[in-house]
């Protein structure tokens, strides 16, 4: 007998993990095949290969020696009726799990859009603010920073100054010979 290694409570040394149905290894397995089963009984392959086991059993327990035959015709089919029966009981819990584990996969999947909305409206709105502050700065930044027209405004007037300058200067120089003189 191989002994357990205790680190891993759920192996035996060189075997592989054993799987309960209670654990959630062992329930996603079921899920699994729950979901495989009732995928496969959603296609035209199970219709058909079924249309053609009810066919051939009918056909078998009909036609050949009644020593050969396993279920009768005079009784309605009884053990097709009942093999029937059984499948769709057993068919119909089946596709209620496996659509359980995707309204399950659903639920996630409607957190995991929620959430990533979430960040894309926080990013979105970081970058609004961003963008305002952007703005801001570059409107501080317009009232310092001198246009084309404002320096040729500035100089027009700067020039206008210097001219009345020399205009008074000239002016007084004038009026000082004349001064002296008299």
């Amino acid at each position: 007998m191989a002994a357990r290694d205790m680190s891993r409570p759920d192996t035996v040394r060189g075997r592989a993990p054993v799987l309960s149905s209670s654990s959630p290894r062992g329930r996603d397995r079921f899920g699994r095949a729950t979901e495989w089963i009732a995928r496969a009984m959603g296609t035209p392959t199970f219709l058909v290969a079924l249309s053609l086991f009810v066919v051939l059993w009918m056909v078998w327990n009909s036609v050949t020696p009644e020593g050969l035959r396993f279920d009768s015709a005079d009784l309605g089919f009884t053990a097709l009726t009942l093999a029937l029966s059984l499948q769709a009981s057993y068919a119909a819990p089946l596709i209620l799990l496996a659509q359980n584990r995707q309204d399950d996969r659903d639920r996630v999947q409607i957190e995991q859009d929620r959430q990533r909305a979430e960040r894309n409206l926080a990013d979105t709105e970081y970058l609004a603010r961003e963008i305002v502050a952007l703005r801001l700065a570059l409107g501080d930044m317009q009232e310092r920073v001198v246009s084309r027209d404002v320096l040729r405004d500035e100089l027009k007037a700067l020039l206008a100054e210097l001219d009345s300058r020399d205009a008074e200067r000239d002016a007084d120089e004038s009026a000082a010979p004349a001064r002296e003189g008299s």
